[in-house]
Order: structure tokens, then C-alpha cells, then sequence
């Protein structure tokens, strides 16, 4: 796999790898960021995973930029790509209900697919993070049916409720918080995927896996009052993908 250095500053490194969008790619930089994350090497503070690049932020009074780089390729070196890992799929819990699902009918016009097949197509397969941005747990998931792909408001709203799970071209996603934003809403999680007042703020990683369930009105309100009295537990499964 080729990759570059970028030095960002002083106190940050960035290993870009090659600029394609795609699950090999991303699979060495999650690689790559498990590993500096094992390693617990000394000096570095911080690790920022993007699609294709890993920005490590260190104290260049404890680890200088030529250690740091020459360590990091080592460990490049031990990613295997292609291999069959284990990872997390988070089962997330979707109520397309009109009252959420505010801009179903924009998509099923412009896709020519009718509500059922929407929801049909968007909870089928698990969609993989390729990184946290944007939004304090705002995962960028691929995978997306390509059916499914529906432009943007030309508009975007002034705020969108927390939890609002929209279509924004060829990507899906999941409003963590309340905040202005462009894409197409076509339901809601009643699960808090950024909590602030948690030890663990935001539920899952990038690497992980994220799997739409439909659900109910009924469903929606049952837990929802489970997570405002915190007795709610996401669920994932570990599995092989």
C-alpha cells in the first residue's frame, strides 16, 4: 500500500494513504490506528481517523517526528489487508413514521421506489464507519444501496432533531445532536448515539458497523423512555464481515 508522511505543524503527522474512497483503504487506517493504539507508545496524544489517512498529534519534546515516523511504518507493515477480522455492528433502531420520516417523499420521488422499498433497501446490510466528523459522533457509514441515493435539500434546515436519520447523496447517517443540516429525513433513532455525560460519549468507533432496524411507533416511545431513564443498552453483535 503506498502512504506519505504529511507533517502538520510541529506536534501532528498525518499518513495519508492512497486517496481512493474505499473498504481496503479504510481497512489500513483502521488497521493502522488499532495498532498505535495498542502499542501505547509514549509522546503520542492524540489519533484522528479520516477515509483514507490517520493524523497522529504527539509532544515532540517526548517523541521527535523522525522516531515517530519510522516506528509508524514498522506498523504499517503488520497490517494485513483483506483479512477476515471480527468486528462490531451496531443494531440501531429506525422508526420511518411520517412524523420523523420528513422528506420520505422527496426520496421515493426521486428514486421512483415506493416507502417499503426504501425502508426495505436502507435497513438490509450493515454500513461500515469510515469516520467521525462534522458532528460530535456523526458517523460518515459506506455502503449505502445505490437506489437509495437521493442529492440533498437545496435548502438545508436551520435544525434538525437529534437523532434524525437522513440520505445526503450517496451517504446515510445519524444526527447525534440537534444542528442545521441539508440531508433527506427519513426517520428517527430513539438511541443516544452522542452522549456528552457519559465516560464513553460517543457509542461507536470508526471500523465499526452500523445495522438500520425498523421499527414501530410503539417500539420508538418504549425506548425512548428507556433512555431517558438510562436503563436503555445499545446492542451489538461481534461478528466476522
Amino acid at each position: 500500500m503506498n502512504y506519505r508522511f504529511l507533517q502538520c505543524g510541529d506536534c501532528a503527522v498525518t499518513v495519508q494513504f492512497d486517496k481512493e474512497i474505499s473498504k481496503e483503504i479504510n481497512s489500513y487506517v483502521t488497521g493502522l490506528n488499532e495498532l498505535v493504539e495498542s502499542e501505547k507508545i509514549s509522546g503520542i496524544t492524540d489519533i484522528i481517523p479520516t477515509f483514507t489517512s490517520l493524523t497522529i498529534v504527539y509532544d515532540c519534546a517526548v517523541l521527535p517526528s523522525k522516531k515517530l515516523k519510522k516506528r509508524i511504518s514498522k506498523l504499517i507493515e503488520k497490517i494485513k489487508p483483506g483479512e477476515v477480522s471480527k468486528v462490531r455492528v451496531w443494531q440501531i433502531p429506525v422508526c420511518y413514521d411520517d412524523e420523523f420520516a420528513l422528506d420520505i417523499e422527496n426520496v421515493s420521488q426521486h428514486t421512483k421506489l415506493t416507502r417499503d422499498e426504501i425502508i426495505a433497501l436502507h435497513t438490509s446490510e450493515p454500513y461500515l464507519i469510515y469516520m467521525l466528523g462534522f458532528l460530535p459522533g456523526f458517523a460518515y457509514l459506506g455502503g449505502m444501496d445505490k437506489r437509495l441515493v437521493t442529492p440533498r435539500l437545496k435548502t438545508p434546515r436551520l435544525e434538525i432533531f437529534e437523532g434524525a436519520v437522513g440520505i445526503g447523496g450517496e451517504q446515510t447517517g445519524i444526527y447525534p445532536i440537534a444542528s442545521p443540516g441539508g440531508w433527506q429525513l427519513i426517520g428517527k433513532t430513539p438511541v443516544k448515539v452522542y452522549d456528552p455525560n457519559k465516560q464513553n460519549p460517543i457509542l461507536y468507533s470508526a471500523g465499526d458497523y452500523i445495522k438500520f432496524n425498523s421499527i414501530s411507533k410503539e417500539e420508538f416511545s418504549d425506548i425512548e423512555k428507556q433512555v431517558r431513564e438510562n436503563t436503555y443498552e445499545p446492542v451489538y453483535e461481534v461478528t466476522e464481515l
